[in-house]
């Protein structure tokens, strides 16, 4: 009888070892008989089908590495356990050749403890790869659904597709986007994607031939940026730019002053979500 870990098994019992509070569901320990998070919870957090994700815990389905990440991130894998996953699905393992998007536990507790708080996770070529409700709410940027490159910062600004935010020194901002990629592009010279996409943004955006040929040296800072909501106006947030221990991530935060007019807008997005809050005609 082989030893051998086995990636079905693991995902059923990484499954079974968490609680709906753990990754935010409303529901109390009282109120299922289910150990751990049913399987459609499961299914709906990670953006696939219920009856995939069966034929994964039955060992009958080979996941892609984007399906990886996406359990990785929903049952709160460890960067070991993240690794084991990859390597059971046959994939290589990102750390040293590929830009990382694997978010730890520490990371994934930030984003459910800070709810109330417009937060977003990056990978270090600033494609978003998780947020919370409040961000999506504030900025209308949402991962799910899209692919790497459309949800790159980069990209997007070089694309004239900055969305609802306006930063005041937009010079400054783009350069220093420029600077963080190359300094990617040094440190993960094996990622496919990093050199596609500069690659593309040479060929389609003269502002950033320009900056990426001048070796602008730049960097982040904390700033007030203003966001354009189409339902509550204006919204001055400071923005402030972290970074995890050991985790290759950049970890975005909007906050306003206590009692300002833009604390109270966010208040009010945290209620009513991504709900449109147009009234209805006739």
């Amino acid at each position: 009888m082989s030893e051998a870990p086995d990636l079905a098994a693991l995902l059923r019992s990484w499954r079974g070892r968490l609680q709906p509070t753990d990754v935010g569901l409303p529901f109390g320990p009282g109120t299922r008989r289910t150990a751990g998070l049913r399987r459609e919870e499961v299914a709906w957090l990670a953006g696939v089908s219920p009856d995939y994700l069966q034929r994964l815990e039955q060992g009958r389905a080979h996941p892609s590495l984007v399906i990886v990440r996406a359990l990785a991130r929903t049952l709160r894998l460890s960067d070991a356990e993240y690794e084991l996953a990859c390597r059971l699905a046959g994939h290589a393992a990102e750390s040293g050749t590929t830009v990382p998007q694997h978010i730890g536990p520490s990371v994934r507790r930030l984003l459910d403890r800070l709810a109330g708080t417009p937060i977003a996770v990056f990978d270090a070529a600033w494609t978003l790869i998780e947020h919370n409700e409040l961000w999506a709410a504030l900025t209308g940027d949402d991962w799910r659904g899209h692919d790497r490159r459309s949800a790159n910062i980069v990209w997007r600004t070089f694309r004239d597709d900055e969305g609802r935010v306006r930063h005041p020194r937009i010079e400054e901002h783009r350069a220093s986007l420029v600077a963080d990629l190359r300094t990617v592009a040094t440190r993960y010279p094996a990622d496919r994607e990093v050199g596609d996409l500069i690659g593309a943004l040479r060929k389609s955006s003269p502002d950033f031939a320009r900056l990426w040929a001048d070796s602008t040296v730049a960097h982040h800072r904390s700033e007030r940026k203003t966001v354009d909501h189409p339902d509550v106006g204006e919204i001055e947030v400071d923005c402030d730019v972290l970074t995890a221990h050991g985790a290759d991530v950049r970890i975005v935060v909007y906050t306003a002053a206590p009692g300002s007019e833009a604390a109270e807008k966010l208040r009010l997005l945290s209620v009513v979500g991504t709900e449109t809050m147009t009234p209805p005609t006739g």
